[in-house]
């Protein structure tokens, strides 16, 4: 009797175990697909970011060696392809002056090597003697990494090959300058880049990172959630990679804009705004940081939160996206910058409703932010700041 009034319990612990066994893998496969997808779109992202590189480097490879081979009668140019890829491998908004690094250092490893070799002649220890004075000429002329490379490897081919191949030196020093000369050719008049398309592409993750870190922290002002507080401020701290790209963007848009003469007019405009924008974002980073600090300090010591303050940390988040879009369109952004001025505008309001001193630090950093917001729209800092000084009075910019 006891055994036939208990049917739900034992009887069922086969069934639910099993359902248990059935769902573990189940689920652990759905995860693991779901990894995988991740990675191959990851994967995806990163071919199709640099799949105009490998077509730039492709054909200024050709091209190096058609013209050494076919125009100039190079019997084995086989630098020239290598000088061009080497251009081409630098990062982006650096190729014209590692295509004027590349021909400084072979010039010096070739005069350095013809020199001493007239004189010392070949062997281990004369080998070892001209790289040592190729590499330390051309630190004292340019102090490159690229130039003092150059300049040992091609002191080591004048020393080794030249006792074997007649005329060393000269054909060098025309690969290095053809292959220099077409990888430039390519990116700035063959298959040149969009210095907007490399500025959106780089500048999304930086601006993503700073909006969803300030959308973290306007939500845990409003719970009181410390541990999304920090959370936030771990992941923003965590953001050299997104400034690095985006400077070498920067860098990379001015060098498209001005070497391509497809894209001469777009020298001013978008592009000239936006290859502006580094320095100011990391500053915004920055003091966000700062915010995101006193936020955690905030919530610690219990002080108030008025119920503008969230929506101030919230409005700058938004100001942040607002940014990214109207950049990649090409717009002025205008609505961005309304956005920013709207933050500072619920921030002078907490701040008159009665904060405490971590609220007015918020309320300070808010302000400081949005100022290096507006400057990444194009505004001068004394705009910017007048700008704020009048949002933060409540005088205008109310939504």
């Amino acid at each position: 009797m006891v055994a036939a009034g208990r049917p739900g319990t034992e009887g069922d612990a086969p069934a639910r175990a099993g359902a248990g066994a059935q769902s573990g893998p189940t689920s652990t496969g759905a995860r693991l697909w779901g990894r995988l997808s991740e990675t191959l779109r990851a994967r995806g992202r990163r071919v199709r970011g640099i799949g105009g590189l490998a077509l730039q480097a492709g054909l200024a490879a050709a091209l190096s060696w058609l013209v050494a081979h076919q125009v100039l009668h190079v019997t084995q140019p086989v630098f020239a392809p290598i000088s061009a890829v080497s251009t081409l491998a630098a990062s982006v908004g650096q190729r014209l002056r590692r295509t004027i690094e590349l021909i400084i250092g072979v010039t010096v490893g070739v005069l350095v090597g013809d020199l001493l070799l007239g004189v010392i002649g070949t062997g281990w220890w004369q080998l070892a003697l001209m790289v040592v004075l190729a590499i330390l000429v051309a630190l004292f002329l340019a102090g490159s990494a690229a130039v003092v490379i150059q300049a040992g490897a091609t002191a080591v081919l004048i020393a080794t090959l030249s006792p074997s191949v007649r005329d060393l030196e000269i054909p060098r020093f025309v690969d290095a300058l053809v292959g220099g000369t077409m990888a430039l050719l390519v990116t700035a008049v063959l298959l040149p880049l969009s210095p907007l398309r490399v500025l959106n592409r780089a500048a999304r993750p930086a601006l993503d990172l700073l909006s969803d870190q300030l959308e973290a922290t306007a939500g845990a002002l409003a719970d009181r959630d410390i541990a999304r507080a920090l959370t936030a401020r771990a992941k923003l701290r965590d953001n050299k990679d997104e400034l690095g790209a985006l400077v070498e963007a920067t860098q990379g848009a001015r060098e498209a804009s001005t070497l391509s003469p497809v894209h001469w007019h777009e020298r001013q405009g978008p592009v000239a705004r936006y290859a502006h924008t580094a320095e100011p974002i990391d500053r915004a980073m920055r003091n966000t940081g700062t915010l995101i600090r006193r936020v955690v300090t905030l919530i610690e010591d219990g002080e108030s939160v008025p119920e503008r303050m969230p929506t101030a940390v919230a409005d700058l988040a938004e100001a942040v996206r607002l940014l990214k879009r109207q950049f990649a369109a090409g717009q002025e952004p205008v609505q961005a910058r309304e956005r920013a001025l709207a933050a500072v505008c619920a921030a002078g309001d907490a701040y008159r409703e009665g904060v405490g001193f971590s609220g007015a630090v918020v309320v300070a950093q808010v302000r400081t932010t949005t100022s290096d917001l507006l400057v990444a729209t194009g505004l001068s800092q004394e705009v910017a700041n007048r700008l704020v000084r009048r949002a933060f009075g409540g005088a205008a910019h109310r939504r």
